[in-house]
Protein backbone atom coordinates (compact mmCIF):
# COMPACT_ATOMS: atom_id res chain seq x y z
CA UNK A 1 0.00 0.00 0.00
CA UNK A 2 1.44 3.32 -1.07
CA UNK A 3 0.98 6.13 1.46
CA UNK A 4 0.31 8.76 -1.20
CA UNK A 5 -2.37 6.71 -2.98
CA UNK A 6 -4.55 6.05 0.07
CA UNK A 7 -7.47 8.18 1.22
CA UNK A 8 -7.38 9.34 4.84
CA UNK A 9 -9.81 6.61 5.84
CA UNK A 10 -7.93 3.93 3.92
CA UNK A 11 -4.69 5.12 5.47
CA UNK A 12 -6.01 4.84 9.02
CA UNK A 13 -7.19 1.31 8.37
CA UNK A 14 -3.89 0.33 6.73
CA UNK A 15 -1.91 1.73 9.66
CA UNK A 16 -4.04 -0.15 12.18
CA UNK A 17 -3.92 -3.41 10.23
CA UNK A 18 -0.20 -3.46 9.45
CA UNK A 19 1.54 -1.32 12.07
CA UNK A 20 4.58 -1.09 9.80
CA UNK A 21 5.78 1.66 7.46
CA UNK A 22 8.67 1.19 5.03
CA UNK A 23 10.79 4.04 3.74
CA UNK A 24 13.18 3.12 0.92
CA UNK A 25 15.99 5.67 1.05
CA UNK A 26 17.47 6.50 -2.32
CA UNK A 27 19.23 9.55 -3.76
CA UNK A 28 19.62 11.52 -6.98
CA UNK A 29 23.00 10.82 -8.56
CA UNK A 30 24.81 9.83 -11.73
CA UNK A 31 24.48 6.17 -12.74
CA UNK A 32 26.96 5.75 -15.55
CA UNK A 33 25.78 7.20 -18.85
CA UNK A 34 22.82 4.88 -19.34
CA UNK A 35 20.67 4.97 -16.18
CA UNK A 36 18.56 7.86 -14.81
CA UNK A 37 19.59 10.00 -11.88
CA UNK A 38 16.70 8.61 -9.88
CA UNK A 39 17.70 4.96 -10.32
CA UNK A 40 18.09 4.27 -6.60
CA UNK A 41 14.85 5.76 -5.35
CA UNK A 42 12.90 4.46 -8.34
CA UNK A 43 14.10 0.90 -7.82
CA UNK A 44 13.96 1.10 -4.03
CA UNK A 45 10.38 2.31 -3.99
CA UNK A 46 9.30 -0.29 -6.55
CA UNK A 47 10.88 -3.12 -4.55
CA UNK A 48 9.26 -1.89 -1.34
CA UNK A 49 5.84 -1.70 -2.99
CA UNK A 50 6.14 -5.22 -4.40
CA UNK A 51 7.28 -6.57 -1.02
CA UNK A 52 4.37 -4.80 0.70
CA UNK A 53 2.00 -6.57 -1.67
CA UNK A 54 3.34 -9.91 -0.41
CA UNK A 55 3.49 -8.89 3.25
CA UNK A 56 1.11 -5.94 3.83
CA UNK A 57 2.73 -2.71 4.97
CA UNK A 58 2.47 0.97 4.11
CA UNK A 59 5.20 2.33 1.85
CA UNK A 60 6.38 5.92 2.26
CA UNK A 61 6.33 8.01 -0.96
CA UNK A 62 9.44 7.94 -3.19
CA UNK A 63 12.28 9.43 -1.14
CA UNK A 64 15.52 10.78 -2.56
CA UNK A 65 17.37 12.58 0.23
CA UNK A 66 20.33 10.63 1.58
CA UNK A 67 24.11 10.51 1.80
CA UNK A 68 25.59 11.14 -1.64
CA UNK A 69 28.36 13.65 -1.04
CA UNK A 70 30.80 11.55 -3.08
CA UNK A 71 28.83 12.38 -6.25
CA UNK A 72 28.68 16.17 -5.85
CA UNK A 73 31.15 16.52 -8.72
CA UNK A 74 28.57 15.21 -11.21
CA UNK A 75 25.61 17.10 -12.75
CA UNK A 76 22.19 16.32 -11.34
CA UNK A 77 23.28 15.18 -7.89
CA UNK A 78 21.26 16.62 -4.99
CA UNK A 79 22.79 16.84 -1.52
CA UNK A 80 21.78 18.51 1.73
CA UNK A 81 23.98 19.92 4.47
CA UNK A 82 24.70 17.02 6.86
CA UNK A 83 22.94 18.63 9.84
CA UNK A 84 19.91 19.48 7.69
CA UNK A 85 19.77 15.91 6.34
CA UNK A 86 19.70 14.48 9.86
CA UNK A 87 17.00 16.94 10.92
CA UNK A 88 14.94 16.11 7.85
CA UNK A 89 15.16 12.36 8.41
CA UNK A 90 14.30 12.69 12.08
CA UNK A 91 11.32 14.84 11.15
CA UNK A 92 10.12 12.26 8.63
CA UNK A 93 10.38 9.45 11.18
CA UNK A 94 8.56 11.52 13.77
CA UNK A 95 5.73 12.24 11.34
CA UNK A 96 5.41 8.56 10.50
CA UNK A 97 5.23 7.88 14.23
CA UNK A 98 2.73 10.70 14.81
CA UNK A 99 0.48 9.01 12.28
CA UNK A 100 0.35 5.91 14.43
CA UNK A 101 3.10 3.60 13.21
CA UNK A 102 5.13 1.96 15.96
CA UNK A 103 7.54 0.20 13.64
CA UNK A 104 9.47 1.87 10.81
CA UNK A 105 11.66 -0.07 8.38
CA UNK A 106 14.38 2.13 6.90
CA UNK A 107 15.71 0.24 3.88
CA UNK A 108 18.74 1.39 1.95
CA UNK A 109 18.18 1.79 -1.78
CA UNK A 110 21.63 3.30 -2.27
CA UNK A 111 25.07 2.04 -1.25
CA UNK A 112 26.12 5.42 0.12
CA UNK A 113 23.41 5.18 2.79
CA UNK A 114 24.92 2.04 4.28
CA UNK A 115 26.88 4.03 6.88
CA UNK A 116 24.13 6.59 7.46
CA UNK A 117 21.29 4.22 8.33
CA UNK A 118 23.03 2.36 11.18
CA UNK A 119 23.96 5.77 12.60
CA UNK A 120 20.29 6.80 12.48
CA UNK A 121 19.42 3.62 14.35
CA UNK A 122 21.99 4.50 17.01
CA UNK A 123 20.59 8.03 17.21
CA UNK A 124 17.25 6.57 18.24
CA UNK A 125 18.84 6.01 21.68
CA UNK A 126 19.23 9.77 22.17
CA UNK A 127 15.54 10.39 22.84
CA UNK A 128 12.71 7.98 23.55
CA UNK A 129 10.18 7.78 20.74
CA UNK A 130 6.82 6.02 20.40
CA UNK A 131 8.23 4.00 17.50
CA UNK A 132 11.17 1.71 16.75
CA UNK A 133 13.51 1.91 13.76
CA UNK A 134 14.53 -1.24 11.93
CA UNK A 135 17.39 -1.20 9.40
CA UNK A 136 17.61 -4.35 7.24
CA UNK A 137 21.07 -5.75 6.49
CA UNK A 138 22.82 -4.36 3.41
CA UNK A 139 22.65 -7.79 1.81
CA UNK A 140 19.35 -9.27 2.93
CA UNK A 141 19.65 -12.34 0.70
CA UNK A 142 19.84 -15.75 2.30
CA UNK A 143 22.73 -18.00 1.30
CA UNK A 144 20.43 -19.90 -1.06
CA UNK A 145 19.15 -16.71 -2.69
CA UNK A 146 22.69 -15.38 -3.00
CA UNK A 147 23.68 -18.50 -4.95
CA UNK A 148 20.73 -17.96 -7.26
CA UNK A 149 21.71 -14.29 -7.66
CA UNK A 150 25.29 -15.19 -8.55
CA UNK A 151 24.09 -17.79 -11.04
CA UNK A 152 21.96 -15.21 -12.85
CA UNK A 153 24.78 -12.68 -13.26
CA UNK A 154 27.48 -13.15 -15.88
CA UNK A 155 29.89 -10.58 -14.45
CA UNK A 156 31.81 -10.60 -11.18
CA UNK A 157 32.42 -6.92 -10.38
CA UNK A 158 29.33 -5.01 -9.31
CA UNK A 159 28.47 -1.88 -7.41
CA UNK A 160 26.93 0.89 -9.47
CA UNK A 161 25.02 0.97 -12.78
CA UNK A 162 26.39 -2.54 -13.26
CA UNK A 163 24.83 -5.68 -14.76
CA UNK A 164 22.51 -6.35 -11.84
CA UNK A 165 21.39 -2.77 -11.20
CA UNK A 166 20.86 -2.18 -14.89
CA UNK A 167 18.93 -5.44 -15.21
CA UNK A 168 16.62 -4.53 -12.32
CA UNK A 169 16.12 -1.10 -13.88
CA UNK A 170 15.20 -2.73 -17.20
CA UNK A 171 12.60 -4.78 -15.35
CA UNK A 172 11.21 -1.81 -13.41
CA UNK A 173 11.36 1.11 -15.85
CA UNK A 174 12.76 0.05 -19.25
CA UNK A 175 11.78 3.34 -20.88
CA UNK A 176 14.39 5.15 -18.76
CA UNK A 177 17.32 2.84 -19.56
CA UNK A 178 19.54 3.72 -22.52
CA UNK A 179 21.47 0.55 -23.31
CA UNK A 180 23.05 2.17 -26.37
CA UNK A 181 24.95 4.45 -23.97
CA UNK A 182 26.50 1.70 -21.87
CA UNK A 183 30.29 2.18 -21.91
CA UNK A 184 32.22 -0.11 -24.23
CA UNK A 185 34.58 -1.12 -21.43
CA UNK A 186 33.77 -2.27 -17.88
CA UNK A 187 34.67 -0.02 -14.96
CA UNK A 188 37.08 -1.80 -12.64
CA UNK A 189 38.19 -0.52 -9.24
CA UNK A 190 41.31 1.64 -9.50
CA UNK A 191 42.45 0.94 -5.91
CA UNK A 192 44.01 4.38 -5.57
CA UNK A 193 43.92 4.11 -1.77
CA UNK A 194 45.50 0.68 -1.57
CA UNK A 195 48.55 2.06 0.24
CA UNK A 196 46.25 3.01 3.13
CA UNK A 197 44.98 -0.41 4.02
CA UNK A 198 41.85 -0.67 6.14
CA UNK A 199 41.32 3.07 5.96
CA UNK A 200 38.04 4.80 5.17
CA UNK A 201 37.93 8.36 3.84
CA UNK A 202 35.31 10.53 2.18
CA UNK A 203 36.95 9.80 -1.18
CA UNK A 204 36.85 6.04 -0.64
CA UNK A 205 34.31 5.36 -3.40
CA UNK A 206 35.63 8.08 -5.70
CA UNK A 207 39.13 6.65 -5.44
CA UNK A 208 37.94 3.42 -7.06
CA UNK A 209 35.26 4.65 -9.46
CA UNK A 210 35.86 8.30 -10.48
CA UNK A 211 33.27 8.12 -13.28
CA UNK A 212 30.54 6.77 -10.97
CA UNK A 213 30.26 3.51 -12.85
CA UNK A 214 31.28 0.17 -11.37
CA UNK A 215 31.15 -3.12 -13.21
CA UNK A 216 29.88 -4.00 -16.67
CA UNK A 217 26.28 -3.35 -17.71
CA UNK A 218 26.56 -4.80 -21.20
CA UNK A 219 25.09 -8.24 -20.29
CA UNK A 220 22.08 -6.69 -18.51
CA UNK A 221 18.59 -7.81 -19.57
CA UNK A 222 15.06 -7.29 -18.31
CA UNK A 223 14.64 -11.05 -17.92
CA UNK A 224 17.59 -11.16 -15.53
CA UNK A 225 16.19 -8.13 -13.77
CA UNK A 226 12.86 -9.78 -13.08
CA UNK A 227 14.59 -12.81 -11.55
CA UNK A 228 16.89 -10.63 -9.44
CA UNK A 229 13.97 -8.47 -8.38
CA UNK A 230 12.01 -11.49 -7.21
CA UNK A 231 14.89 -12.50 -4.93
CA UNK A 232 15.04 -9.01 -3.40
CA UNK A 233 11.26 -8.73 -3.01
CA UNK A 234 10.92 -12.11 -1.33
CA UNK A 235 13.73 -11.25 1.09
CA UNK A 236 12.21 -7.88 2.00
CA UNK A 237 8.75 -9.41 2.44
CA UNK A 238 10.20 -11.93 4.90
CA UNK A 239 11.90 -9.10 6.76
CA UNK A 240 8.61 -7.18 7.04
CA UNK A 241 6.97 -10.27 8.50
CA UNK A 242 9.77 -10.64 11.04
CA UNK A 243 9.47 -6.99 12.10
CA UNK A 244 5.72 -7.36 12.56
CA UNK A 245 6.26 -10.27 14.95
CA UNK A 246 9.10 -8.63 16.87
CA UNK A 247 8.48 -7.76 20.51
CA UNK A 248 12.11 -7.68 21.63
CA UNK A 249 13.26 -4.34 20.20
CA UNK A 250 10.42 -2.26 21.73
CA UNK A 251 10.92 -4.03 25.08
CA UNK A 252 14.66 -3.40 25.05
CA UNK A 253 14.09 0.26 24.24
CA UNK A 254 11.69 0.65 27.16
CA UNK A 255 14.21 -1.02 29.46
CA UNK A 256 17.04 1.14 28.13
CA UNK A 257 15.23 4.44 28.65
CA UNK A 258 14.08 3.44 32.14
CA UNK A 259 17.74 3.02 33.00
CA UNK A 260 18.61 6.31 31.31
CA UNK A 261 16.07 8.16 33.44
CA UNK A 262 17.46 6.51 36.58
CA UNK A 263 21.04 7.68 36.02
CA UNK A 264 22.07 10.24 38.62
CA UNK A 265 19.02 9.79 40.81
CA UNK A 266 19.68 9.20 44.51
CA UNK A 267 17.66 6.93 46.68
CA UNK A 268 15.33 8.83 48.98
CA UNK A 269 16.69 9.25 52.52
CA UNK A 270 14.54 7.87 55.32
Amino acid sequence: MQWENLTAGEFKKAMENTGVCIIAMGVLEKHGDHLPLGTDFLNGHKLACLAAEKEPAVVWPPFYFGQIYEARCFPGTITLKPALLLELLQGVFDEIGRNGFRKIIVASAHGGNNHLLPFLAQCSLWEEKPYSLYVPPVNCLTADRQKKWDAICETKEHGHACECETSVSLANHPHLVKMDRVPKQPAKALHRLQELRQTFTGTHWYSDYPEHYAGDARPATAAKGRRLRDLLVDSLAEYIAAVKKDRVVPALEREFFRRVSAVGKRKALH
